[in-house]
C-alpha cells in the first residue's frame, strides 16, 4: 500500500512538472522556453521632440524586463523581441476657464510597439500604448516636464510589460 503511494505521487510530481508556467511577484507569467529578451531603440518620430525621450524610453522599457524578470537582454534575435517609436508627443489645454483661458494642460505620450514572441504566436501584438498627465497652466512647461515625462513613461513601461508578460 505504501509503495503505490510512492508511485502515485511520483507519477503526479512527473506529470505535474511536465507542465510548467514560471510566475513571478511581479505578475509576469513567462513560459520556461522563454529565456531572452531584445528592445530594440524606439526612435522619437512625434512632431514635437524631447530630445532625451528616446534614450530614456528605450532604457526604462529594458530595465523592467532585466529587474522584474528572470530573462537575459540581447541586442537582437530574443526569445520576446520589442521595436516601435514614439509617435506622440503632444501638450494641449484640457480645461478651459470661463475668461477662455486653460486652467490645465495635458501632455500627452504615445509609443507604437511592434511584439514578437517566438514561443507563442499568440501572444504578437502590434499596437500603440498612450499615456498623458496633467499640470497646472501656471507652471511653465519646461519647470514640470522632467516629472512628467519621467511619470507617463513609468505607465507606458509598465503598460507594456503587462500586455506581453502579464496575460491579464
Amino acid at each position: 500500500m505504501r509503495r503505490r503511494v510512492v508511485y502515485l505521487f511520483l507519477a503526479l510530481a512527473l506529470l505535474l512538472g511536465g507542465c510548467s508556467v514560471k510566475y513571478s511577484f511581479t505578475g509576469a507569467s513567462i513560459s520556461p522556453e522563454v529565456k531572452t529578451v531584445s528592445i530594440a531603440s524606439f526612435p522619437n518620430v512625434a512632431s514635437l521632440v524631447n530630445p532625451t525621450l528616446a534614450a530614456s524610453f528605450t532604457e526604462a522599457l529594458k530595465e523592467k524586463f532585466v529587474t522584474q524578470t528572470s530573462l537575459s537582454l540581447q541586442n537582437f534575435g530574443g526569445d520576446l523581441d520589442f521595436a516601435g517609436e514614439i509617435t506622440t508627443y503632444d501638450v494641449a489645454p484640457v480645461a478651459i476657464q470661463g475668461n477662455e483661458t486653460a486652467a490645465l494642460n495635458r501632455l500627452t505620450i504615445a509609443v507604437h510597439v511592434k511584439f514578437v514572441n517566438l514561443r507563442d504566436d499568440k501572444a504578437n501584438f502590434d499596437r500603440s500604448f498612450s499615456a498623458y498627465e496633467d499640470y497646472s497652466a501656471n507652471r511653465p512647461f519646461s519647470d514640470v516636464e522632467g516629472e512628467l515625462v519621467a511619470t507617463i513613461q513609468e505607465k507606458l513601461v509598465e503598460d507594456i510589460f503587462n500586455a506581453a508578460v502579464a496575460n491579464w
